[in-house]
């Protein structure tokens, strides 16, 4: 009877003497425990794994492992068998292929997880691997643009785009074509845009991807940007906000109706902001419904609505019929015009709990919008609960930073202290050389208290309710970039451009 061991977490171990390849096909993978390398199997692939092992001139000590610690070091195996691929993907895909030497049976056989499929056609190996590496990178978009003599591959990671591969002019082209078939999209249209979008599977995660293609001067660029699924929504707790916001959200969130928005610029985690609150929200006993444009996140618990400008499905249009159709909690992807305001108004005054967007730059700003809507103040003041302008501020790496004695000269312009030691981004192996790890929510939180409807009264001024605001405590994210600062998370050129000084 094989030993069986539980919960342990091992890494990849390859023995000269055997194909890696092979023996993870044979579902037999190889590890080191307790400074001896040892075979492991799991009781699915047993049959398998036995057969193989059988096979080995050397034998192995050999161990059954529990389901989820199998499938943890299968898929490092995996993993490293990608990134092997990965790097002779590129002189591969640049050889003499031409497009009819891919055959369609190659071009859609895509069902399978894209980490063990064995398809041999160059083009669909690099578009696997491209996927493969931008969910490795945490990307968020994957761009697919077209020059003149030459196209290139750009990943967004944290907001930015940075510069993936270089590719053949006519390797452009066929990566195109190939996006085009799994998304389901017309080959041979290339003289307009086209939307898609496709599912993929890495590792056992399912991936959504949405598809925009834009035929430009050169030939035509892709921007592919990844969706999470429901299971990857963070909480609230899990948005990086500070605790005393988080605790003030919760408060608004347990009111039985009104509106609560959040604002600021597009790429500012508004959409997850807005789910993490509907999974702070969902019970078995409400019913929960959206309406976006597109839908981002998939889930199963709440009827999510999909815009379709074309047949006349607005924001407007849904929302009139969603309100027949019982709600407890509705999400609106975004305030775009008039009517989609007073609709939500309205929905809010009638007992409903509401969430949605706008593209202000701050939580005074937004009541300004608001107002410009033609929402009366009067309206504002008893619909609304609170709004919450929000950023995301890349967070300097910690192993490469590096004091930035050039930013504390201007120290003063930014009203931080003379003494104040401010660091800037170097760049290293751990954070990809890009001098940043990761990002961090920042917000600035309007709650509509009693001394806010008393000035809505008077005022919707922007500069008016800001200075009040102020007075009254609220700390806006220009003070949060300060406080960053100061603290060494962020550095001045990252600060700026997120609003230091401005919101």
């Amino acid at each position: 009877m094989l030993e069986q061991i539980h919960n342990i977490n091992l890494e990849v171990y390859e023995p000269e003497e055997l194909q890696t390849d092979i023996s993870v096909k044979n579902y037999l993978l190889f590890s080191e425990l307790e400074g001896e390398v040892c075979a492991f199997a799991s009781e699915r692939y047993l049959v398998a794994a036995t057969n193989y092992y059988t096979k080995l001139e050397k034998k192995y000590p050999f161990y059954l492992l529990d389901e989820d610690s199998y499938d943890r070091l299968y898929n490092r195996f995996l993993e490293l068998r990608t990134d092997k691929a990965i790097e002779t993907m590129q002189e591969d895909s640049e050889g003499e292929e031409s497009e009819e030497d891919i055959s369609l049976t190659d071009f859609l056989r895509t069902s399978s997880d894209i980490l063990t499929s064995e398809e041999s056609a160059p083009i669909i190996k690099f578009v696997n691997a491209l996927f493969y590496q931008a969910v490795k990178k945490r990307a968020s978009d994957i761009h697919i643009e077209v020059q003149e003599k030459k196209g290139e591959v750009r990943f967004r990671i944290d907001g930015m785009l940075t510069k993936n591969a270089d590719l053949d002019k006519k390797v452009v082209a066929l990566i195109v074509s190939r996006i085009k078939v799994i998304s389901n999209l017309d080959i041979s249209e290339k003289r307009i845009p086209q939307d898609g979008r496709t599912q993929i599977k890495i590792a056992g995660e399912i991936l959504d991807i949405r598809v925009s293609i834009l035929p430009t001067f050169y030939g035509e660029r892709v921007v592919m940007r990844l969706l999470m699924q429901s299971s990857q929504i963070p909480e609230i707790t899990e948005l990086g906000f500070n605790d005393s916001l988080i605790g003030d959200v919760r408060k608004l969130l347990r009111s039985s109706h009104g509106i609560i928005l959040v604002t600021g610029p597009t790429g500012s985690g508004k959409t997850t902001s807005l789910h993490s609150f509907l999974r702070e929200v969902e019970a078995p006993h409400k019913n929960l419904i959206t309406v976006e444009d597109p839908v981002e996140y998939k889930s199963d618990n709440i009827a999510q609505i999909q815009v379709n400008e074309k047949v006349g499905l607005t924001f407007a249009a849904a929302l009139r019929s969603i309100l027949r159709q019982d709600p407890d909690v509705i999400m609106i992807g975004e305030i775009r015009d008039e009517e989609t305001a007073a609709i939500a108004v309205r929905a809010a005054l009638t007992g409903h709990l509401v969430f949605s967007t706008l593209h202000t730059n701050s939580a005074a700003a937004t009541i300004s919008r608001l107002a410009d809507m033609k929402v009366e103040p009067f309206l504002i003041s008893s619909s609304l609960l609170g709004i919450l302008a929000q950023r995301l501020v890349r967070v300097l790496c910690e192993e490469c930073k590096e004091e930035d004695e050039l930013a504390e000269d201007f120290a003063n312009d930014y009203k931080l202290p003379q003494d104040a030691k401010i660091y800037k981004s170097k760049g290293c192996k751990r954070c990809n050389y890009t001098g940043y790890a990761g990002r961090r929510s920042i917000g600035e939180l309007l709650v509509m208290n009693d001394a806010v409807k008393e000035l809505l009264k008077s005022t919707t001024d922007e500069h008016t309710i800001k200075t009040a605001l102020e007075a009254d405590g609220l700390k806006t994210i220009s003070m949060q970039l300060s406080q960053m600062l100061l603290n060494g998370e962020t550095s001045l050129d990252e600060a700026i451009r997120i609003g230091l000084g401005h919101a």
